[in-house]
């Protein structure tokens, strides 16, 4: 990874020794088998258990680095949405910093454990995330009466707005899934000059918009048109269906709702592919002008942010921090989500054009330690560094295990 030098001398006020330890951690990160603790990362690198161990409690500006990344590699011809989404974390123990009661979604029920808020930058033409900003979210309970008055979803939108001048200019669409769609959070978003794309229940509380002629007598003109009712879509537009769902039929109509005050484009996804049980879905936007189709593509985008917490949780070690203090622990989540970034960002910038872009962690993963393992053997066996890499073998080598 050769952006990273770069870009840890464009940051102020970091030292040599953080600088080299930051450089050598994302490398150490690609390169180990199994957990990413203190002691298997002093395995394959040069840094003591201990040495780490304090490296982890060091401050760092995180999301200054991220978005020097990000802006490194995103193509400014693209069309790009932020994301805001929390995963779930697990963890053991009684004294680990943040510990409560999160929704997991894998299990379909709130666990004990901690949880990571994070905001992303999503590049809609070539379908890939890159984090912004990741930050452990407060628990809940064994908090004080003050703390206690503060809900999470206080918490989203205060990291919401700490960051919101970090996202790129060009971004008007902030997409999250239904937990984010509360007056709240829906009105910060607003207020920070971004239309909120979201998904509504299947009984949101609904009015059709007047538009008829107002009769002239006393009183105010009339505003709602009756009850919105998504079992009688008749008084709906109908949009057809998908080119690439033909089963998936759309209605929109700019409504009322009626818990978030405001006025929303909405469209109703009818999935008729058992035509017994017909299902549907409803998705919002804060835009009344946004095409319904078009809602939906920025919708469909959102879900690049849970390939950023896979890819973390499977391959950068992001569940298997052995440390408590909220320091190390937040240090971890970055330095894990950091990783992942780089090697996007790498992999962007060797492919041509605006394709979708295809990534593989796993590849990149084994061709990082297929490297290493070949330059301990130069080390160790005292061979020529230019010749091996000349030699014909030494891609094949390289890439050896890589499965795309």
């Amino acid at each position: 990874m050769t952006i990273v030098h770069d870009i840890l001398k464009q940051m102020p006020g970091l030292s040599q020794p953080q600088r080299k330890f930051l450089a050598t951690l994302f490398v150490t990160i690609l390169v180990l088998r199994g957990r990413v603790n203190f002691r298997n990362l002093s395995r394959y690198c040069d840094y003591s258990e201990r040495t780490i161990a304090r490296q982890f409690r060091e401050p760092f500006d995180w999301p200054d680095f991220h978005q020097r990344v990000l802006m490194t590699a995103l193509d400014p011809h693209s069309e790009l949405v932020s994301a805001h989404d929390a995963s779930f974390l697990p963890k053991s123990g009684k004294q680990t910093f943040g510990l409560g009661h999160f929704f997991n979604g894998c299990a379909s029920r709130a666990e004990r454990g901690l949880e990571m808020s994070t905001l992303a930058v999503v590049d809609v033409t070539r379908r890939c995330a890159f984090t912004l900003a990741a930050a452990q979210t407060p628990p809940g309970e064994d908090a004080t009466k003050a703390e206690q008055e503060e809900t999470r979803v206080d918490f989203y939108t205060q990291q919401l707005r700490a960051h919101r001048h970090r996202l790129p200019p060009s971004i008007t669409y902030h997409c999250v899934d239904g937990y984010y769609a509360k007056k709240k959070y829906i009105d910060t978003v607003v207020s920070l000059k971004l239309h909120a794309i979201t998904k509504l229940r299947s009984d949101a509380d609904c009015l059709f918009l007047y538009t008829g002629p107002h009769p002239k007598r006393r009183g105010a003109r009339r505003k709602y048109d009756g009850k919105v009712n998504f079992q009688d879509l008749s008084r709906f537009e109908d949009l057809g269906t998908r080119a690439d769902a033909p089963h998936l039929h759309l209605y929109t109509a700019v409504v009322w709702h009626k818990t978030l005050k405001r006025r929303l484009r909405i469209v109703v996804l009818l999935n008729q592919k058992d035509p017994a049980k017909p299902r549907f879905i409803v998705l919002a936007s804060t835009d009344p002008t946004l095409n319904g189709h078009k809602l939906i593509d920025l919708y469909a985008a959102r879900f690049q942010i849970e390939f950023l917490f896979r890819d973390s949780k499977q391959f950068t070690g992001l569940l298997d921090c052995q440390a408590r203090a909220a320091a190390a622990l937040d240090f971890h989540f970055n330095a894990s989500l950091a990783t992942l970034n780089l090697v996007r960002a790498e992999d962007v910038g060797m492919q041509q054009g605006q394709e979708p872009h295809v990534f593989s962690m796993v590849s990149w993963k084994q061709c990082q330690f297929n490297e290493r393992l070949l330059d301990v053997f130069m080390e160790k066996l005292a061979l020529d560094p230019t010749w091996v890499k000349n030699h014909a073998c030494y891609d094949e080598l390289r890439t050896y295990g890589a499965i795309a």
